[in-house]
């Protein structure tokens, strides 16, 4: 088994690496446009924290610009580009464009796989907008942006010992980071060393404009998914069933043993879409651990705040933990200054 999908990840590799001679020789063609673009996007598969990382770009460069994030909104089921509003369904829009939605309510939201079409789109539908935040549009190239964000997780293998689909966690060749202008380095621990970031350095800086960041998430006070039903909080170290469907719940659940006893994880795939099987599924959980509660994440949370399945007993004991990103100590903390000045720069 290894074999082969050592040989698939040669033919996907050279299949990537042909695609960007394409594009490098001009026969496939990337396009600018006259409005900035950051793209926020990583090379790996799983979940790095783009979207926290989209959200954080979002609520700060929102005080000077209008800003329409653009999103390919990865697993809906509909096609073309849409506009997100308020009162979507995930499965139309995606579940992490209608989490950033719900955040920034009077931000221009738009999903469209065509990434060229939906800017064009946005340009024309939103003359107000002035800034574009491209999610997940670092292999696309058909957009050339302003500013590339690149997100690496420290919690996996490094990229250099990484390697391609389907035998690794590489979607793009270790050259696409030559594009990239920041880098975000997530997940970290507050005890990373100073060598571990040397090596971090090392392994990233490949131009003398990069610049790395060492960024970790801060874990907020729970908040129910149905607070009309649900108390505003639950104790500190109540029993708690950790219930998440993300690329890589790991942290997720490190963030809940700080505060309470996780008694059983309810683990999904990345992009899960919740059905009846699952309500009963987390009824069970809270039936055989009296006293407890479930806990999930907010992209979680999303798929289920306008649900009519769920079990009263559910709803009852529901909540999410929000998270922001900061910065470890000792890493620079000029980020968002830096971005906004070069979103500024001709």
């Amino acid at each position: 088994m290894d074999l082969l999908k050592k040989i698939a990840a040669c033919l996907f590799e050279w299949g990537v690496r042909f695609r960007h001679f394409l594009f490098d020789v001009g026969i496939l063609k990337s396009e600018k446009f006259d409005i900035p673009i950051i793209c926020v996007g990583n090379i790996t598969v799983g979940g790095t924290g783009k979207t926290p990382s989209a959200e954080m770009i979002i609520d700060h460069m929102s005080l000077s610009h209008n800003i329409a994030l653009l999103s390919r909104g990865y697993g809906r089921r509909t096609k073309g580009y849409r506009e997100v509003t308020l009162e979507d369904s995930y499965r139309d829009v995606g579940d992490e464009p209608l989490q950033i939605k719900f955040k920034f309510p009077s931000v221009v939201v738009v999903v469209c796989e065509n990434r060229r079409e939906g800017v064009r789109r946005i340009m024309a539908e939103h003359p107000e907008v002035n800034l574009i935040v491209m999610d997940d549009g670092f292999q696309h190239r058909y957009v050339d942006p302003k500013i590339n964000v690149v997100i690496i997780d420290s919690s996996q293998k490094p990229v250099e010992q990484d390697h391609m689909l389907p035998y690794g966690r590489l979607r793009d060749v270790r050259t696409s980071l030559d594009r990239a202008h920041y880098f975000l380095v997530t997940k970290c621990s507050d005890s990373m060393s100073p060598i571990q970031r040397r090596l971090f350095l090392k392994e990233l800086k490949r131009v003398a404009y990069q610049k790395v960041y060492f960024m970790r998430y801060e874990a907020q006070p729970l908040r129910p998914v149905f607070p009309d039903v649900a108390p505003p909080e639950i104790p500190t170290f109540s029993k708690v069933i950790a219930m998440s469907g993300i690329g890589n719940p790991d942290n997720f659940i490190r963030s809940l043993r700080l505060h309470h006893r996780v008694v059983e994880e309810l683990t999904f795939d990345d992009h899960h879409v919740y059905k009846v099987r699952d309500a009963k599924m987390m009824e069970s959980a809270l039936a055989k651990h009296p006293e407890s509660y479930i806990v999930t994440t907010e992209k979680d949370a999303v798929k289920m705040f306008s649900s009519k399945k769920m079990p009263e007993a559910v709803c009852r004991r529901l909540y999410y933990i929000p998270v922001k990103m900061t910065y470890i100590e000792e890493s620079d903390k000029d980020f968002l200054q830096n971005l906004e000045k070069d979103v500024k720069r001709n």
